[in-house]
């Protein structure tokens, strides 16, 4: 048995946010972009296959890095040019560390905006039934 379809409405409310990290003086230091960023080049091993598969230039991935390290204050990977066996970039200890924490801090987040949407809907839907 199929569940019924939902009916469409304008009505329906859904709850989008967005988390990053800045430095004191508003720069961005770690966004969805320098994030998804550094999880590509975990997967792929190079900065240049890692902004590929973001769809940036190498240019704008290499400048978010480098912003990001001058504000964290330490390197967020380690490369090595090309040459005989080619070359790579790696995260560093301290990047994989802060992916970690990162991890850790949005799971919770989106467990605490998932706890108070419910209940922002519930007090939604509570007002609706009033007014019927």
């Amino acid at each position: 048995m199929m569940a019924p379809k939902r009916k469409n409405s304008r009505f329906n409310v859904l709850l989008s946010y967005k988390l990053w990290l800045s430095s004191v003086s508003g720069e961005d230091i770690l966004s969805e972009e320098t994030y998804g960023l550094l999880r590509a080049i975990l997967e792929k091993g190079s900065l240049s296959a890692a902004a590929s598969k973001q769809g940036v230039s190498y240019r704008k991935a290499w400048s978010d890095l480098k912003k990001a390290e001058s504000l964290l204050g330490y390197e967020l990977t380690e490369k090595k040019r090309g040459g005989h066996e080619g070359g790579y970039s790696r995260l560093t200890p301290g990047a994989l560390k802060l992916l970690e924490a990162y991890d850790a801090l949005c799971t919770k987040l989106d467990d605490a905006v998932e706890e108070a949407f419910a209940g922002f809907k519930k007090n939604r839907n509570a007002g609706k039934s009033e007014k019927q």
